[in-house]
Order: structure tokens, then C-alpha cells, then sequence
């Protein structure tokens, strides 16, 4: 496979998941970012940790949708992430949603 055909692979595959992305956001609540992923799910709980001075963020999402372009299943019905790092959570506002359209 040469390094074209791979980078052909790659947008493909972005493209695809970011048209699934699309399709799925107006069944969810809440976004979630971490410094790894992007999810959407319908349940959120962050819980601040601390452990020997440091802290850390432990968050659990309910019936989810993970951003990852290499999951061959990006629902999933529980994830759960620990970070060091920066969390966003944020409810969706479905009446003013508008998905732009991806670029041809």
C-alpha cells in the first residue's frame, strides 16, 4: 500500500466518521472532551479524585458514542475514562443544532 493509497484510506475513513457523527448527535445529551477522544452520551458523571497530592478526574458515561475513526464499534453502552488533563462536558442544545455539511 503506498503512502497515497493510505492517506486516501484515511480521509475516507474520517469522512465516513464524521457523517455517522452527524447522523448521531440529535440522539444524545451531553458532549464530552478529554485530551484523547471525543464522545457523545446520554448519562455524564465527572468525580474529582485525589490520590498522594495529585488530582485526577474520573469520568463515566452512560449509552455512548465514541469519536475513534480505528473502533470497528464506537457505541458503547458504559465508558470510563481517568485524566490527568482538562475535561469538557457539555448538554447538547438539539433545537439549535446544525451539523454543517463536510467539505466535497
Amino acid at each position: 500500500m503506498s503512502t497515497d493509497d493510505l492517506e486516501q484510506y484515511e480521509n475516507k475513513l474520517e469522512l465516513d466518521l464524521y457523517r455517522e457523527y452527524r447522523d448521531v448527535v440529535g440522539i444524545f445529551k451531553f458532549a464530552v472532551e478529554t485530551e484523547r477522544r471525543f464522545y457523545l452520551c446520554n448519562s455524564v458523571d465527572l468525580k474529582v479524585r485525589t490520590e498522594g497530592g495529585d488530582v485526577y478526574y474520573e469520568v463515566t458515561m452512560g449509552d455512548a458514542w465514541v469519536w475513534d475513526m480505528y473502533r470497528p464499534a464506537r457505541f458503547v453502552k458504559t465508558a470510563k475514562v481517568l485524566t490527568f488533563r482538562d475535561v469538557s462536558i457539555e448538554e447538547i442544545q438539539h433545537s439549535e443544532l446544525q451539523v454543517p455539511e463536510p467539505p466535497r
